[in-house]
């Protein structure tokens, strides 16, 4: 259970992300640190502007990725190390698709959101595998799925490098994990008051 990680495991997608981008060949569009321009504008209830997205920063952005890719895989309950894995291709390639991932080597439902069932089948996974061997080929998957897609030569680089990362991340994140603080001021603060009110 990574309960806290969240600061940890954005702190990493946002440098993979990157700043503003409007690729002709990225069906996002406009997107700044990972955030199109459409989620944004949904995100804050009107239409930004061109400038509102360059100026983005990841306190901007950070809540956008807990709700709508932290909080949709669980990232809470699952195990530190892991949760960047899937937190990481949810938001490169979609929740449900990195939740269908983990759901279908663990042995159970495969439909995409993780619950209390998917939460027990990936534990008893981890249990048994181990949470190295568990990363090392969630990761291998993962990869396989980026380089069965037609834009594979165009993004294929990045995405294998992303990939490559993130796996050396989550295996010294799983390996250390009291050791493993990147939350901003912001977070700590928030974390804090949680721990505060559950008292």
């Amino acid at each position: 259970m990574a309960k806290h990680n969240f600061g940890n495991c954005v702190h990493k997608v946002l440098r993979h992300e990157g700043g503003y981008v409007n690729h002709p060949d990225d069906p996002g569009g406009i997107t700044n640190l990972g955030v199109t321009k459409k989620v944004y504008d949904a995100w804050i209830g009107k239409e930004s502007t061109v400038d509102q997205m360059k100026a983005l920063g990841d306190e901007d952005v950070k809540p956008i990725y807990e709700e709508n890719y932290w909080n949709k895989i669980k990232g809470d309950d699952l195990p530190q190390g892991l949760d960047l894995c899937i937190f990481d291709f949810g938001v490169n390639a979609g929740p449900s698709r990195a939740a269908k991932m983990i759901q279908k080597m663990a042995g159970t439902t495969v439909d995409g959101g993780i619950g209390p069932n998917s939460i027990k089948a990936i534990n008893a996974l981890v249990e048994k595998d181990g949470l190295e061997e568990v990363i090392n080929l969630y990761q291998l998957k993962r990869q396989a799925y980026y380089e069965s897609l037609k834009h594979f030569d165009t993004f294929g680089r990045g995405w294998t490098v992303r990939n490559t990362d993130t796996t050396e991340y989550a295996l010294q994140m799983a390996e250390f994990p009291a050791e493993w603080n990147e939350q901003s001021p912001e977070e700590i603060t928030k974390i804090k008051a949680e721990e505060e009110a559950a008292k």
